[in-house]
C-alpha cells in the first residue's frame, strides 16, 4: 500500500505529517493499547476506578435531581469529554516509549505543560456535551411533555409504551450522532498531540480534524470500535470502564503516534 504524508506547518513549531493508516490499523492501535494495559494494570485500574465511581456520583446526582431520563445524554459524556479525561493516560504511554514507568503523580503532567490549552479544549468538549444533555430535555419535553412527565417509578414502562418512544430515538440520536462525529473529529488526535508537543489546542484540532478526513476509513472504524467498547463497557453500570476506559485511552495514543508525528521522525504506519 502506498503511504501519502501531508505535511502541515504550525505556528512556532515544526511541522508534523499525517500520514494515511491501513483501514484496519485501529486492531493494531488496540493491540498496543492492550499491551499497555498489561504493563501498567495498577495505575490502569485505578484509572478506570476513578472514571467509572464519577459515572456512579453523576447518575446519583442525576436520580436525586429527579431528571432520571436525563442519565442516557449524560453518559454520552463519556463519548465527548473522554478523550480529555484520557490525558494521563496518554502520558503514561508516552512515557512507556521512553522507557519509563508512569506515576499517578506523573499523569499530572501534562496539564502542568500544557494545562491552559487542554483546559481550553476540555471547556469546549464540556460545552458540546451540556448542549447536547439540554437538546435531549428540549426533546424530551417536546415528544413527551404534553401529556405530563410520569413519576420516576413509572417513567420507564411509561416510555416503552408510547407511541413516541421511536421517533424521539431516531431524532435524539440523529443530535448526538452530528455532535458525536464533531466532537471526534476534534479531539481524537487533538489530546494526544497536547499531551506530546506544545502546541495551541486551535493547532491541535486543526491537526485532528485534517488526520480524520484524510483517514476516513480507518477513522470510522476507530469511532466505531469505541462507541461498541464504551457501550458495552457502561451496560453493566458503568463497571466496564474500570478496563475498557484505560484500553481505549491507551488505543488512542497509538492512534496519534500511527497518524501524526513530526516532520523529522518515521513510524510504521498503524503500528505503535
Amino acid at each position: 500500500m502506498q503511504v501519502t504524508i501531508d505535511t502541515l506547518p504550525l505556528a512556532n513549531h515544526s511541522a508534523v505529517r499525517i500520514r494515511q493508516v491501513a483501514t484496519d490499523a485501529p486492531w493494531h492501535w488496540l493491540t498496543a493499547g492492550w499491551q499497555d494495559l498489561l504493563a501498567l494494570r495498577a495505575l490502569d485500574l485505578a484509572y478506570g476506578g476513578a472514571v467509572c465511581l464519577a459515572g456512579w456520583l453523576l447518575s446519583l446526582l442525576l436520580f436525586e435531581a429527579g431528571v432520571l431520563w436525563a442519565i442516557l445524554p449524560a453518559s454520552s459524556g463519556f463519548f465527548l469529554v473522554g478523550p480529555l479525561l484520557a490525558a494521563g493516560l496518554y502520558e503514561a504511554s508516552r512515557l512507556r516509549e521512553t522507557g519509563r514507568r508512569a506515576t499517578l503523580a506523573d499523569i499530572l503532567g501534562p496539564f502542568r505543560r500544557n494545562g491552559s490549552q487542554l483546559a481550553f479544549l476540555g471547556m469546549v468538549l464540556l460545552v458540546i456535551h451540556l448542549f447536547w444533555v439540554r437538546i435531549a430535555g428540549l426533546l424530551f419535553m417536546l415528544f413527551f411533555g404534553p401529556r405530563g412527565v410520569p413519576d420516576l417509578k413509572s417513567l420507564p414502562f411509561s416510555l416503552l409504551q408510547s407511541d413516541q418512544l421511536l421517533p424521539f430515538l431516531v431524532i435524539g440520536t440523529g443530535f448526538g450522532f452530528v455532535l458525536a462525529t464533531a466532537s471526534f473529529a476534534a479531539a481524537a488526535v487533538s489530546v494526544p498531540m497536547l499531551v506530546d508537543r506544545e502546541v495551541s489546542a486551535l493547532e491541535a484540532v486543526t491537526v485532528s480534524i485534517q488526520a480524520v478526513i484524510e483517514n476516513w476509513r480507518p477513522m470510522l472504524l476507530w469511532a466505531a470500535l469505541i462507541v461498541v467498547f464504551t457501550g458495552l463497557a457502561l451496560v453493566p453500570f458503568y463497571l466496564g470502564l474500570v478496563l475498557v476506559f484505560p484500553l481505549i485511552g491507551h488505543a488512542s495514543w497509538h492512534a496519534y503516534r500511527a497518524l501524526v508525528v513530526p516532520a523529522a521522525a518515521e513510524r510504521p504506519a498503524g503500528l505503535a
